[in-house]
């Protein structure tokens, strides 16, 4: 004789099943979310790869020197109206012009930098500022420095045998007295 109260011998058994279906659905629930996911992330590397950038500047590199925005007296960090800076830089074997870089610190930067001959890497240690520089492309990269330093930028794509020598340093000062050695000058760099 069974007890009114106590569960018939197959209710432990279905209730068993019915557990197992519901975490099998929630299983295949959390499954499918993470393959869309997936799918997400592989289309939109895949696009982001393949497509050119929404904003591409070109260039000649083999007139960038005679005219336009890189020609060596327009190249060095410049004050611009808005009181931010833009930083104009020409990579080529095996160095970079100019050699030495000066910024304000706590001030919004814009590296605008290209290749007049090869491949080179364009890195500012101890910063996230890191891109290929390809000839006929601009590239331009917003930065912005919290504390005065100096930061070495080395070419960090082989470019040629001459690479290993191929660096330049970034000094980062006070913005005030960035912008006192400023005032007379159209363009700056670390040598004078």
């Amino acid at each position: 004789m069974t007890d009114a109260t106590s569960p018939a011998p197959d209710s432990h058994h279905d209730g068993s099943a019915v557990a197992a279906r519901a975490e099998g659905r929630w299983a295949t629930f959390a499954i499918a979310i993470l393959i869309f996911i997936v799918v997400l992330a592989a289309i939109g590397g895949i696009r982001h790869s393949t497509m050119p950038q929404y904003q591409v500047e070109t260039i000649d590199p083999s007139t960038l020197h005679i005219n336009g925005e890189f020609v060596e007296s327009n190249l060095g960090s410049a004050v611009e109206t808005d009181g931010s800076v833009t930083v104009r830089i020409v990579a080529q074997q095996y160095s970079f012009t100019p050699q030495c870089i000066l910024v304000p610190v706590d001030t919004p930067i814009v590296f605008r930098a290209t290749s007049a001959d090869a491949i080179h890497g364009f890195l500012i240690e101890g910063t996230n500022i890191n891109t290929m520089l390809i000839p006929g492309y601009i590239s331009s990269l917003p930065a912005r420095f919290d504390r005065p330093g100096e930061h070495l930028m080395p070419c960090h794509e082989f470019c040629g045998i001459g690479h290993q020598a191929m660096w330049a340093m970034v000094q980062v000062i006070d913005k005030a007295e960035f912008f006192k050695t400023s005032a007379g000058k159209r363009r700056l760099t670390c040598v004078e």
